[in-house]
């Protein structure tokens, strides 16, 4: 999503930070708006995270003091405080979900995947990928098992879509996503949230910036979303399906170093 889409659609929302979705691995971002999305801040009583210690070594997780989980939907961190969740959707291509977790393993990176457990690579990288689950230096999220739009499906699809990715989640990794999930290119209404909820699914994540790479961008178009949106409290959107944002991993480590940032997985901000 470039600067104009997403600014576009937050005009459009109002003081709802409606923004563009994923889109399928293969057509280009159709740039709709999610509804009602807003970024979270808390009341002047909730505790603030007060990061004393930076991550990075061997995905060390950052000293902050968590807060209440939200209701609703979630679009941005607490702030102030220079907390980055770097978020990371689907797995169309099972080599780029290998390099983002040896990324992760090498950088101390904190991740957060939202994965469909249709694409294969989850069952072919599950034995690299589960010390770093379990670790919690990455964090797995419900993006349903085969990138459905849930606007589309009765309540009863929306709830087997969820349900059948998080029995694949917790049967290959041991974990648990609830209550975390992201609806497929932002698509999600009272309805599909009720129906989330009902198993458990109540708290669906969008994004405040893009590195628009659902669809295929040139590297330097990566760094140059990443330097637009990479900044305190902001949830950013990749994807795990072209193989361009690998090549530019240290570029993007790099800007993260050199603004003080500290990568977190919503679990490291949010208390369940």
């Amino acid at each position: 999503m470039e600067r104009r889409t997403f600014m576009s659609a937050l005009i459009a929302g109002g003081l709802g930070f409606g923004v563009a979705a994923c889109t399928q691995p293969t057509t280009p971002s159709a740039g709709p708006t999610g509804s009602g999305a807003r970024p979270f801040a808390p009341s002047p009583s909730s505790p603030i995270p007060s990061p004393t210690a930076p991550t990075g070594v061997a995905g060390t997780p950052p000293a902050v003091t968590r807060v209440p989980l939200p209701p609703g939907v979630i679009t941005g961190l607490p702030s102030p405080g220079p907390m980055l969740a770097w978020t990371v959707d689907d797995g169309s291509d099972s080599d780029v979900i290998r390099r983002y977790v040896d990324f992760a393993r090498t950088s101390g990176t904190r991740l957060t995947f939202f994965l469909n457990g249709s694409y294969p690579g989850w069952s072919e990288h599950a034995a690299l990928l589960q010390p770093l689950v379990t670790s919690g230096q990455i964090q797995l999220g419900n993006h349903t098992w085969s990138h459905a739009d849930l606007t589309s499906l009765s309540d009863t699809g929306i709830v087997s879509e969820l349900q059948r990715n998080h029995d694949f989640i917790v049967s290959t990794f041991g974990v648990d996503p609830r209550p975390y999930y992201r609806p497929p290119f932002g698509y999600r209404d009272a309805r599909t949230d009720a129906a989330a909820a009902s198993i458990g699914y109540t708290s669906p994540v969008m994004w405040y910036g893009s590195l628009a790479d659902s669809s295929p961008r040139s590297e330097q178009q990566i760094i140059d979303l990443a330097t637009e949106w990479f900044l305190p409290a902001h949830i950013i959107i990749g994807h795990l399906n072209f193989p361009a944002v690998t090549q530019v991993f240290g570029q993007l480590r790099q800007l993260i170093t050199d603004r003080g940032l500290i990568t977190v997985t919503l679990d490291d901000i949010f208390a369940r």
